[in-house]
C-alpha cells in the first residue's frame, strides 16, 4: 500500500466539474489511482468546500443529490478533525505564517497519516510540518 496522500478541494472540484477541461481528466485520472491504491485522504473540511463549490460555484453547478453522493463516496477517505487537529493547527499557523484554514487542513493531513499534499493553493515544494506539497497538475 502506498503512502496517504492528502487531497485538496479543488482536485475533487476538478474531477466533477464539466467545464474544467483537462484539469478534469487530470483529477479523475489521480482520484482513480489513489482510489486503487487506498492512498487518498481528505478531511471534512474538504468535502464541505467540494460541496459548497459545486452546488453553487461553478457554471454549470451539480444538482445537491448528485453532490451529496460524491460527498459520501469520498466520506472513507474523511479524517475527522477534533479539538487535538485545532490546536496543531494553531501551531502550524504560527510556525509556517499560513491561513488558520490552510493550518487545519495540514493538520487533518498530518492525522490522516500522509506525507503529500495534493494542492493547487498551496506552495509546490514546500515541506510544511513534515509533509510536502505537490501541485497534482504539475506532476508527470
Amino acid at each position: 500500500m502506498s503512502a496517504k496522500v492528502f487531497v485538496d478541494t479543488n482536485l475533487l472540484v476538478y474531477a466533477h466539474d464539466i467545464d474544467a477541461g483537462q484539469k478534469r481528466q487530470r483529477a479523475q485520472e489521480i482520484l482513480l489511482r489513489l482510489r486503487q491504491e487506498r492512498a487518498g485522504a481528505v478531511s471534512l473540511q474538504v468535502l464541505q468546500e467540494f460541496y459548497v463549490t459545486v452546488t453553487r460555484k461553478l457554471a454549470s453547478p451539480l444538482p445537491k443529490d448528485v453532490a451529496r453522493a460524491i460527498v459520501e463516496d469520498f466520506a472513507y477517505w474523511c479524517v475527522e478533525t477534533t479539538p487535538e487537529e485545532i490546536k496543531r493547527a494553531f501551531r502550524i499557523e504560527d510556525e509556517a505564517k499560513i491561513s488558520f484554514w490552510d493550518a487545519l487542513f495540514i493538520a487533518a493531513a498530518i492525522k490522516s497519516g500522509a506525507n503529500r499534499i495534493y494542492s493547487e493553493d498551496l506552495n509546490p515544494g514546500q515541506t510544511i510540518a513534515g509533509i510536502r506539497i505537490e501541485n497534482p497538475f504539475a506532476l508527470p
